[in-house]
């Protein structure tokens, strides 16, 4: 059944320009950069005024074409004023140009390093080999199933199959195994293992010459290697009957091999991702300068092309429907230039208020380097500070980097909640994981503190917390517990 009826309804809505700063502010700057370029590339009312190929003062004029019969009608349907876009007072020249960067700063490249890939360098070891043309392929289709770390987790059983449905080639497991045998020759060594103890044999009994501690290591894992995991070594003496001195000299062969040898090679073939800060913080006698990367921003203007259109439009005295919808089009992509420009001005100065503020809530480690000193915050603190709403304050902690004299730090890495000590002091939680990750450091090797001890030695400091957030802490810092942590 139809029925008609009025209400009411409150509803909050974004609007463009609105949503166009919020997704500007939470890039960073090498990302902002590329988003510049894809507004230039999309928006002709948009020019880069420090690119040399840009048009620049060139007008372009409409043609003149004969007067519409339905002009009066077209008239009575403008929406907009032509002044508007005209008037100087309307169109002053802080929007027409942004100015990113200045002339005292550094322009540097990213440098980007390339190389042959891991799959592709064990692939190039086959043409050392004697091997007929199956064998390559089925060679080919081994080194393909490995991980990024150079391990072979797929069943032989199950490759067999896939090798026969996918490129005819009948095989058995034993074949398979014998190919597998040359590619675990292959280097770096240790690649093609099945698991980790077969990848520790094979980097073992490829060292020339086998010392007793080599080949006491290979005995080890051969025959206590669930006890090494664990770190138990005093069963494994007992039960290997080696001495102490013996046992310490083949676990540190051991801790010399790589578990991951696929990786060492990933890393020299993947690209080199430079971190480029978003802020500069730099202390002169004792006072803290805040400056913002602007570094490769172009300048941003709009196209007096495209300005020389309307005017040329508005002295026409014949105004034809398509230059009507010339003139829209005209007038549309010069809002959007001008909502980037302003919205790019807003984000610099909502950058530069929010981490003046950081940089003020947090004046003394930004001083001294130390984190102990390190004040507890919150997104709220700074959202209260500079008047934002918290989203607004997490966009801009969010992806950015700072740059102190004691290096190159992750935004979000200051804010941390608080917690109070005995006296009842609120102190920041990473002083407390500072001070944690300092008495594990300074522990004896031989036997390593547990929570427990950790727990009672930051009572003693006057930290009041239970052993499971010790424990949270740790793992948060990616410090394994104290069994694993035992040397000998």
């Amino acid at each position: 059944m139809l029925s008609q009826k009025l209400q009411q309804k409150l509803l909050q809505k974004l609007s463009p320009q609105q949503i166009l700063l919020m997704k500007l502010l939470q890039i960073p700057s090498i990302a902002l950069e590329q988003r510049i370029k894809q507004e230039i590339e999309e928006n002709p009312a948009l020019e880069d005024f420090s690119d040399p190929e840009s048009p620049g003062d060139t007008a372009e004029q409409l043609p003149e074409t004969e007067p519409d019969p339905v002009e009066e009608l077209d008239k009575e349907r403008d929406d907009f004023d032509i002044t508007d876009y005209l008037d100087d007072d309307d169109i002053p020249a802080y929007r027409l140009n942004s100015n990113n960067s200045s002339a005292d700063d550094e322009h540097r490249d990213i440098p980007y390093a390339s190389g042959v890939s891991f799959h592709e360098m064990l692939i190039s070891q086959l043409g050392l080999r004697k091997l007929d043309e199956r064998q390559v392929q089925i060679a080919t289709y081994i080194i393909g199933n490995l991980d990024d770390a150079g391990y072979l987790n797929r069943n032989l059983n199950a490759m067999v199959d896939d090798l026969a449905f996918t490129q005819n080639i009948t095989t058995t497991p034993a074949e398979l195994n014998e190919m597998l045998r040359v590619v675990q020759e292959f280097d770096p060594p240790g690649v093609g293992a099945r698991d980790l103890r077969e990848c520790l044999l094979i980097q073992l009994r490829r060292f020339d010459p086998q010392t007793a501690a080599t080949r006491l290591a290979i005995h080890l894992i051969e025959r206590y290697f669930e006890e090494l995991s664990k770190k138990h070594y005093d069963k494994i003496a007992k039960k290997a009957r080696v001495s102490e001195e013996e046992l310490r000299e083949a676990v540190n062969e051991i801790l010399k091999l790589n578990p991951k040898p696929g990786n060492s090679v990933g890393e020299t073939s993947r690209p080199n991702h430079t971190i480029m800060p978003d802020f500069f913080i730099y202390s002169k006698d004792g006072d803290l300068e805040l400056q913002i990367n602007s570094r490769n921003m172009p300048e941003l203007r709009l196209s007096r092309t495209y300005v020389d259109m309307l005017e040329a439009y508005s002295e026409s005295k014949s105004k034809s429907s398509s230059q009507k919808e010339a003139v829209m089009f005209i007038r549309q992509k010069i809002d959007s230039a001008k909502w980037f420009i302003d919205a790019i001005k807003q984000r610099q100065n909502t950058l530069q208020v929010t981490m003046e503020a950081i940089m003020q809530y947090q004046h003394e480690y930004f001083l001294t380097g130390d984190e102990t000193k390190l004040r507890p915050m919150i997104l709220k603190d700074i959202a209260e500070i500079v008047g934002l709403d918290i989203s607004t304050v997490s966009r801009v902690a969010n992806s950015k980097y700072v740059q102190t004299p004691y290096g190159t730090f992750l935004l979000k890495s200051f804010f941390s909640e608080s917690m109070s000590t005995d006296s009842g002091e609120e102190v920041s939680t990473r002083e407390i994981k500072k001070i944690l990750s300092d008495c594990i450091e300074a522990e004896e090797k031989g036997k390593p503190l547990t929570d427990e001890q950790l727990t009672d030695i930051l009572k003693e400091k006057g930290y009041n917390i239970a052993r499971r957030t010790v424990a949270k802490y740790r793992e948060q810092l990616n410090i394994p517990v104290a069994r694993l942590r035992k040397e000998l």
